[in-house]
């Protein structure tokens, strides 16, 4: 059809015209059926002498519509195109087709076909030669050939998901040619600008074509999506479009792993804007399952993007051996940690102190990671549950501090042995000069990380040498010693860095490395707990195509001739031939590559620099108009004309209907019925007393001193004789005006009401529950302190010559996550509190006072505990505090001093008295301020 200003689609319809003599003779032989009418007697009798006459045959005008309306049907099914592409070849030369066969040219790749096509064809009349190249195949033959070669490469080729590589496309060409000059030079583009090709440009006017014309499809489908983002509330996806001319909406679709959709969201792009975000709103738990997300209607791989595991927003479960520090948050042990997780992953934290309750309720919310900053001891049933989390693929993470240094070396839950140290010590290594970190191993969770050169680690806990301590290694310090280790635990990880959580050990909490390298940990988990993709310690550096990512969008497992990716690759992983995009790994688990990078903008070809003359042109049938709907349009409208002549000659519209009557103009009445029910307000009743409510009453007016009723009447007596006494010495001497002292059971009773809980400790008394050790572990965590008092006149706690009483409390101790102890230094808080001090007497006067170890020794400022104030939360002794304490109710004491000596009695007082001002103000008294006066009353 060359030279026509249209064409048809199927030209053979055409041959129906001949039809047409034969539709005008049979429609002329066929005239419309006679009228008739009904007459009422006098109008039959009036044309009683009428004859009554039929037509022979139909009028030539309503003929001659019927015919028109019959061509305009041929016509329309022969498929008639105005204005169809014409290819022109011209020169001399060689015909040099370059073709961009990159993932954009997916969406109209017959049309681009086509138009090579017509365009080899044409120059086939000139038996020209025909080079022909694409641009995304790994090798090229450029050699000159026949047409009929070139149609049959043309015919065997395909777009492929990924971009133009015009430059080693253009050089083979060029190379091939050698030094010919193309008579006409068709580059069938698909309108992006890739890296590389200002060079590529340069290329294609060195080659100096009698001709160069550039064939460009529609950029309007040119839309690629760059990058996903799991956020706390909803997946924001970014992308990016080449045609910005006008706004643009379309649908995005979240797809599971059997490619069924989950949920939608709509991406608008703003009239002159490039990229555009969107956000897919669904629950947690819904996002988690999504595999891949596209653009509806777009099947191309740039509207497609994948997602693997990383993707998954985990639920990480936090849990801390201290309570959080309202007022110093940047001494918290989870305040870093929270602040490095919380863009990705949704954090939980438990809703009761009590480990033995809280870890249960965690577990139920199915967390893929537990953080445990500073946790020692567990109690005894939680371990069972937390083992078979990890069994089916949990991960826990945990940070070391002065707890995790005093627990015991038989911990299941840590991933290398631990060494002990004394407990004074607090179990940590101290060097002269910090140490930095160590490059990371190439073949862990941190490859790839540049080595940080401002971390420094004073603090840590060391791990025991071993056999596997290097396989288990996946950071260490510049010395060689363990920085993060791990193990696997069935099908999860038990991960452990050996410092603090918090910046006291180390300030790698407070570096940028930090982030990600948590970030990182995290990830190897799987979401809900499920088995890692792969474990910790078998990270593989490359990693064998699993699904690829065809040019329309859709995963295969034909892999071809793919590589295997690697993941560690310096400056990230990028697609290419031997890498397209796709997933990577095996069933068990794997990493999506997506073709687009973050941040990534499409951009127009740019041929503005080149100096040969470019005609541009569009695909075939890109500018064509189809005639086919007009015609269609034409033909209704022809036949809903000849209806309407028909029913007119036939006497439908002879006479019309009378109106109707009126409707009645009464209108229903709707009747509105408004009743207000004012409900009496019912009398508020207090609820029936209950077994506690007095004491829980009672202990809410003012301050009160507590103890531990043991169940031992005579113990418990010197108990409450003790603190009363204690009670009206405070009272008496200071600004505090206790209440009456308090008797609590540790098992049922709310304990948070009492800052302080003295516990006397007594071998012939029950032993508490775990239930019970647990509720004054979490009474401990939430900031009180339990004062323990074996009465015994022990001198230290390490001491071989144990009594019943100390077996006793190395009994209660061992189920309590306690951080490690010393005797109190001279220049602590306690020794300064109310009255100056320097030892600590009971009814005895001889044994130390036990207090929490400071974490840096050489900073008597150094508060112990970062919760509560600095306030320990254990204090031990043996010197029988109560006994010295208590009073009759004629005031006179109960018992003797041992030696039998008042003044050791007073300064018995004045340690409650010190202790009790502990309790309630914190450390203030380490504030230099106190300094001056304290040296001053020191002289006196």
């Amino acid at each position: 059809m060359m030279g026509l200003p249209f064409a048809f689609t199927f030209p053979l319809a055409l041959g129906a015209l001949i039809a047409l003599p034969l539709i005008w003779w049979l429609l002329r032989l066929t005239p419309p059926s006679p009228r008739t009418e009904v007459f009422p007697p006098l109008r039959i009798l009036a044309g009683v002498l009428k004859r009554e006459e039929t037509p022979a045959k139909s009028p030539w005008w309503l003929t001659l519509l019927r015919m028109i309306m019959a061509a305009a049907v041929i016509l329309a099914i022969a498929g008639p195109v105005y204005n169809p592409q014409v290819s022109k070849v011209a020169g001399d030369g060689p015909l040099a087709l370059v073709i961009d066969n990159s993932w954009a040219s997916a969406a109209d790749w017959d049309k681009r076909v086509e138009t090579a096509k017509s365009i080899i064809e044409d120059g086939a009349d000139g038996e020209k030669p025909v080079a022909i190249v694409f641009t995304t195949d790994q090798t090229h033959d450029a050699t000159p050939g026949t047409a009929r070669a070139a149609l049959e490469k043309l015919a065997a080729a395909k777009p492929r998901p990924l971009k133009a590589d015009r430059a080693k496309a253009i050089e083979a060409l060029r190379a091939e040619l050698q030094g010919q000059t193309p008579g006409t030079l068709a580059f069938i583009s698909d309108g992006i600008d890739e890296a590389g090709d200002r060079k590529a440009m340069q290329m294609l006017a060195d080659l100096k074509p009698q001709s160069l014309d550039l064939i460009e499809g529609d950029n309007s489908r040119a839309v690629a999506l760059t990058s996903a983002s799991n956020d706390a509330s909803s997946m924001t996806v970014t992308a990016t479009r080449l045609d910005t001319a006008a706004p643009a909406r379309h649908l995005l679709v979240a797809q599971d792993s059997q490619g069924r959709p989950i949920a939608t969201g709509d991406l608008d792009f703003a009239a002159g804007a490039a990229t555009a975000s969107a956000k897919i709103d669904a629950p947690f738990e819904m996002r988690n399952d999504f595999a891949r997300i596209a653009i509806r209607d777009m099947d191309t791989a740039g509207a497609a993007y994948l997602l693997d595991d990383g993707f998954k927003r985990r639920r990480v479960a936090l849990i801390s051996g201290e309570a959080a520090n309202e007022f110093q948050p940047l001494l918290s042990p989870l305040y870093y940690i929270r602040r490095a997780l919380e863009p990705y992953a949704d954090l939980i934290a438990p809703d009761n102190a009590d480990m033995s309750v809280a870890i249960p309720n965690l577990l139920e919310q199915k967390p893929s990671v537990i953080i445990m900053a500073d946790v020692g001891r567990l109690p005894a049933e939680t371990y069972a549950p937390l083992e078979r989390w990890l069994a089916n693929g949990g991960m826990l993470i945990r940070f070391a501090g002065p707890r995790l240094a005093a627990a015991p070396a038989d911990d299941p839950l840590v991933p290398v042995t631990l060494r002990q140290g004394e407990r004074s010590l607090g179990g940590a290594l101290s060097w002269a000069e910090p140490q930095p970190l160590a490059d990371f191993p190439p073949d862990g969770p941190f490859a790839g990380l540049p080595t940080p050169k401002d971390i420094l680690v004073k603090r840590q806990v060391l791990a025991e040498p071993s056999p596997d301590l290097a396989a288990r290694t996946w950071a260490s310090l510049a010395d060689g010693t363990p920085l993060v280790t791990a193990k696997p635990a069935g099908a999860g990880n038990i991960v452990l860095f050996h410092v603090s959580a918090e910046a006291t050990w180390s300030n790698l909490p407070i570096s940028g490395e930090f982030v990600e390298m948590l970030r990182r940990v995290v990830q190897l988990s799987r979401s809900g707990g499920a088995t890692a993709e792969t474990t910790a310690n078998s990270i593989a550096s490359l990693l064998p195509p699993y699904r690829l990512l065809t040019a329309n969008g859709a995963l295969t497992s034909d892999t071809g001739s793919a590589k295997p990716l690697d993941v560690a690759a310096k400056g990230g992983v990028r697609t290419s031939f031997d890498n397209p995009p796709g997933l990577y790994g095996s069933e068990d688990g794997f990493t999506a590559l997506n073709l687009m990078a973050k941040d990534e903008v499409l951009k127009p070809l740019d041929l503005s620099g080149i100096a040969v003359p470019v005609t541009r042109s569009q695909l075939v049938g890109n500018e064509a108009l189809s005639l086919k709907p007009p015609l269609f349009i034409l033909a209704f409208m022809l036949l809903a004309l000849d209806s309407l002549i028909v029913l007119f000659i036939n006497g439908a519209f002879a006479r019309l209907p009378k109106a109707t009557r009126a409707a009645g103009s009464a209108a229903a009445i709707l009747l509105f019925a408004a009743a207000f029910a004012f409900a009496v307000p019912h009398q508020a009743r207090a609820d029936d007393s209950k077994p506690g409510d007095d004491i829980l009453m009672k202990s809410l007016d003012t301050t009160h001193l507590a103890y531990v009723v043991t169940g031992e009447k005579a113990t418990d007596d010197i108990s409450e004789a003790g603190l009363k006494g204690l009670t009206e010495f405070l009272t008496y001497r200071t600004a505090l005006e206790p209440g009456e002292p308090i008797g609590v059971d540790i098992s049922q009773d709310e304990l948070a009401f009492y800052p302080m809980i003295y516990w006397p400790v007594s071998a012939t008394a029950p032993m508490p529950t775990p239930a019970a050790i647990s509720r004054i572990d979490a009474y401990m965590r939430n900031g009180g302190t339990v004062l323990f008092d074996t009465r015994d006149h022990i001198s230290g706690l390490g001491d071989d010559s144990v009594s019943a009483n100390g077996e006793r409390l190395q009994m209660i101790l061992a189920n309590l996550d306690i951080p490690p102890l010393e005797p109190v230094p001279a220049d602590h808080v306690l020794t300064k509190a109310f009255y100056l001090l320097s030892s600590f007497p009971g009814r005895y006067a001889g044994g130390p006072l036990w207090v929490e170890a400071r974490q840096d020794p050489d900073k008597a400022s150094r508060k112990s505990s970062s919760s509560g104030d600095g306030v320990s939360p254990i204090l031990i002794t043996g010197n029988d505090f109560a006994g010295a304490w208590a009073i009759n109710d004629r005031d006179e004491p109960l018992l003797p001093t041992v030696p039998n000596d008042e003044t050791q009695r007073e300064y018995a007082y004045r340690v409650g008295v010190n202790i009790m001002m502990y309790m309630l103000t914190g450390n203030y008294k380490a504030d230099q301020v106190h300094i001056p006066a304290l040296l001053e009353r020191l002289g006196q």
